[in-house]
């Protein structure tokens, strides 16, 4: 922790919790989410922690009024405040190295549970089966429904909100570190590889890294992804991940292979003048004027384009 500020609540010291909470955030406020989580603590009576990291958001402010948040939470909290940015990959790899539970949870900052019972289902899932990796699923339940976000609400629906019967059939594939426990041995033999820079897929990677070794269990105990993006920053988000994605490739062909993603990139590789073609497609994806299933239909195609060139 050289160099970060750390700062605990006064029931950090006397817990001895089964389960540490890992939540990572930069330039957002994890307020709402503590309050929130804060609701289950008198029943959870310390078996559960949370770690909290500012990522190198650089706010004196937003630092303030979490110290004071965290003070006053009956949870176990630290709040660890980095003075430069580290990244998704590093960033959750430091926070498993400050939590104490023998199983993790990683938690984004923009999630909502659905449920008041949420972080009890998992302690109660770790005190019973102490799974090797499991994911809970998300849901749009309490996102916002406005019109700058139905490109991403529609995506998002129809790819991602599965159920954990429907998610167990390719169980690697449907994991994200927004709602994912992980046994402590497992993480300490894989952890998130810090070389995934930028936007995307250092997740997915670590799952089908996980897979080949430990299973990967499926259950329905969903938040609520909170933070859509409109077209523009979804494509943005896109553009950054091509080169990760190109890691995933060259590391897990054999899975890689059975992606919706890769084989239409695959195809899109033989298309002439691709890279002409490739601000075409985004254009229609940006169109206000066009169905929304349109535009994500587009939005897909341009990432696969993008994608072409890591196949």
């Amino acid at each position: 922790m050289s160099g970060s500020p750390t700062i605990q609540n006064g029931r950090w010291a006397k817990a001895g919790p089964a389960l540490s909470v890992l939540i990572p955030f930069l330039r957002d406020d994890p307020s709402e989410l503590l309050a929130v989580l804060d609701r289950e603590a008198e029943a959870l009576n310390g078996a559960v922690e949370v770690v909290v990291m500012d990522d190198g958001t650089g706010d004196a402010a937003l630092t303030d009024r979490l110290t004071a948040l965290v003070e006053a939470m009956v949870l176990p909290v630290r709040l660890i405040t980095l003075l430069a940015n580290e990244g998704r990959s590093k960033g959750r790899n430091r926070l498993a190295g400050a939590a104490r539970g023998s199983s993790l949870l990683f938690l984004d900052s923009d999630m909502r549970p659905d449920n008041h019972r949420f972080l009890q289902t998992w302690a109660e899932l770790v005190r019973q089966q102490a799974p090797a990796v499991a994911f809970g699923g998300f849901s749009l339940l309490q996102a916002p429904d406005e019109p700058r976000f139905s490109v991403h609400r529609a995506m998002a629906t129809n790819g991602e909100c599965i159920g954990a019967t429907e998610r167990a059939k390719a169980p690697e594939k449907y994991v994200y570190t927004s709602n994912l426990l992980v046994r402590r041995d497992v993480f300490e033999a894989e952890a998130f590889d810090g070389a995934f820079t930028g936007w995307g897929w250092e997740d997915v990677e670590w799952a089908m890294r996980v897979s080949r070794r430990w299973p990967v269990l499926h259950i329905d105990n969903p938040a609520t992804h909170m933070g859509l993006d409109t077209v523009e920053q979804l494509a943005g988000k896109y553009e950054q991940s091509a080169g990760n994605f190109a890691r995933v490739v060259a590391r897990h062909p054999d899975i890689v292979r059975a992606y919706p993603s890769y084989r239409v990139a695959k195809a899109l590789k033989r298309v002439p003048a691709l890279r002409q073609v490739r601000p075409l497609i985004k254009q229609v994806a940006l169109a206000a004027w066009a169905p929304t299933r349109a535009r994500a239909f587009s939005l897909r195609l341009y990432r696969a384009a993008l994608y072409a060139e890591a196949v």
